[in-house]
């Protein structure tokens, strides 16, 4: 079975993105070949990406998607904006699509935000690791990582890093 792997940054008041979803404030912190967080090993591991409708709509104006054409990428929206080359788009039964997708054969899932879409699969117990980068800025307003989380769970610490940048890259596993 395939791990759903949260695969985030947030600013230390827990924001993934300022109120109109803008994420310019992560420019400071680029990812390069020489300081990329982990995320070079990460994206190697993974052939999905679910996202959410803010997150895709922020990326697309990025122009940014194209870095994921080789990923299947499923974007949970209340809209769906019509299939192109390899995004699709889950508009119904979501939580049903994504236990799904766990289940095919390949690498795992990168579940790539946003705060909403978070929450829906915690609540659904279907996050089976966080690597959540702690962003030396309080942001103060803005989306929070985990939205009115209806369910506790439980996780514990499977590897943390320190940058030179001061970012703090915490990896998280579910307890059983």
């Amino acid at each position: 079975m395939k791990k759903i792997i949260l695969y985030i940054a947030a600013s230390i008041d827990g924001r993934i993105s300022e109120p109109d979803g803008g994420i310019e404030w992560l420019s400071e912190f680029p990812i390069t070949e020489e300081m990329n967080y982990g995320y070079k090993d990460f994206f190697a591991s993974i052939d999905t990406i679910i996202m959410g409708g803010r997150s895709w709509r922020e990326m697309s104006n990025m122009d940014a998607m194209g870095a994921y054409a080789d990923k299947s990428v499923y974007v949970v929206s209340h809209h769906n904006w019509g299939e192109k080359e390899n995004i699709k788009f889950i508009t119904e039964n979501i939580i049903e699509c994504i236990a799904a997708l766990r289940n095919e054969l390949g690498k795992d899932i990168w579940l790539f935000g946003g705060g909403e879409l978070i929450s829906m699969l915690l609540a659904a117990n279907l996050i089976d690791e966080m690597q959540i980068s702690y962003i030396p800025i309080i942001l103060g307003k803005g989306i929070p990582l985990f939205p009115e989380q209806p369910k506790e769970s439980k996780w514990e610490i499977r590897g943390t890093k320190v940058y030179d940048s001061g970012i703090l890259k915490v990896d998280y596993q579910k307890t059983m």
